[in-house]
C-alpha cells in the first residue's frame, strides 16, 4: 500500500476544473487489474439484461451495474482513494449513480459519437445538475488504435450544450442509447468546431490507470480496428444532494441507493505510483 495523502488532490482539482478531466499519478497494480478482468469475464458469461451486445453481433459492448451483484466490483466502488478523489472533485459526499464497463472487442468494437454524458443523464433520468464525476479505469492498455476516448479539454466550461440529435425509436427501450447510434449526441460539425478552437486529447495509457471526467466534457471514441481489446471500467459518482427525483430506467443503470457511500479498504486493490 502506498501513501496517497500527499497533497496531490489539489493539483488534480485544478487540472479537472481547467480541462474537465485529469489523470491520477496512481494506478491499480497488475494483480488488481487481473482480478477485475476475471470478474468482467464472469459477468459477460453470466449474461442477463445488464449485458449489451454490438448490434447484429454476439460481441459484448457494455455491462452495467455489476457492483450490485459482483463482490469484486462492489468492493472496488468503495475504495478509499476512489471515493476521496470523487469527493474532492465534486466537493460533496457521493454515491454510485452509474457503473459500467464499455468494451471494444478486437476488430469489432464500434464507435461512440460525440456527446456529453450529462445530455443523456438529464434527458433520460432527470439528473438535476452535472454535479457528478466519472472515474475511469482501463482494464486493458489503451493506445491510439483500439478506440481511446477523444476529449475536448475545457469544453465542460461551456456548460450543457443541449440534448443534441434525438433519433426516433421506442422510448421505453433503454438499450437504444448503448448502440453505436444513440440519442442525445452532438452534431459532428459542432464538435469539430470545438476541436478546432479547443483542441483534443486521447485518453491513452496503461491498464489500471485512474482518470476523471466531467459530465459536460465533449468526447467520443472510434471503432477498434486493432487486434487488442479495450475495456474501460467507469464509475460515475453523483453528489448525494443531486439524485434524480423519479428515475425510470432500470436500477442497474441508475443507482437508487443515494446515501453517502462509505469507504472500505480491500487488500486486493493495491495502488502504485
Amino acid at each position: 500500500m502506498i501513501d496517497t495523502d500527499d497533497g496531490h488532490l489539489a493539483d488534480l482539482i485544478a487540472e479537472y476544473e481547467e480541462n474537465g478531466w485529469c489523470s491520477s499519478p496512481f494506478r491499480f497494480t497488475a494483480p488488481a487489474v487481473n482480478l477485475l478482468r476475471m470478474s468482467l469475464d464472469d459477468v459477460c458469461r453470466r449474461g442477463g439484461p445488464e449485458v449489451v451486445h454490438e448490434r447484429g453481433s454476439t460481441a459484448v459492448r457494455a455491462v452495467h451495474g455489476c457492483h450490485e451483484f459482483d463482490e469484486v466490483y462492489a468492493s472496488l466502488v468503495r475504495h478509499p482513494y476512489l471515493l476521496a478523489l470523487a469527493e474532492a472533485l465534486t466537493g460533496t459526499p457521493v454515491y454510485v449513480y452509474q457503473f459500467k464497463v464499455n468494451l471494444k472487442q478486437a476488430r469489432e468494437g464500434q464507435a461512440w459519437p460525440w456527446h456529453q454524458d450529462f445530455a443523456f443523464w438529464n434527458a433520460e433520468d432527470g439528473l438535476p445538475r452535472p454535479a457528478a464525476v466519472t472515474l475511469a479505469v482501463p482494464l486493458d492498455d489503451v493506445h491510439e488504435s483500439n478506440g481511446p476516448l477523444v476529449l475536448v479539454p475545457g469544453s465542460h466550461r461551456l456548460g450543457y450544450l443541449g440534448p443534441g440529435k434525438v433519433t426516433p425509436g421506442d422510448k421505453s427501450d433503454w438499450r437504444r442509447n448503448f448502440a453505436a447510434d444513440p440519442e442525445h449526441t452532438m452534431d459532428p460539425g459542432r464538435a469539430h468546431e470545438l476541436v478546432g478552437s479547443l483542441g483534443s486529447t486521447r485518453a491513452t495509457g496503461p491498464a489500471g490507470a485512474i482518470q476523471a471526467f466531467h459530465p459536460n466534457i465533449v468526447h467520443s471514441s472510434s471503432d477498434n480496428a486493432s487486434p487488442d481489446r479495450r475495456a474501460l471500467l467507469m464509475v460515475s459518482y453523483n453528489s448525494v444532494d443531486n439524485a434524480p427525483p423519479n428515475p425510470t430506467r432500470p436500477e442497474f443503470l441508475v443507482g437508487r441507493k443515494t446515501d453517502q457511500l462509505k469507504p472500505r479498504w480491500d487488500d486486493r486493490f493495491q495502488l502504485e505510483a
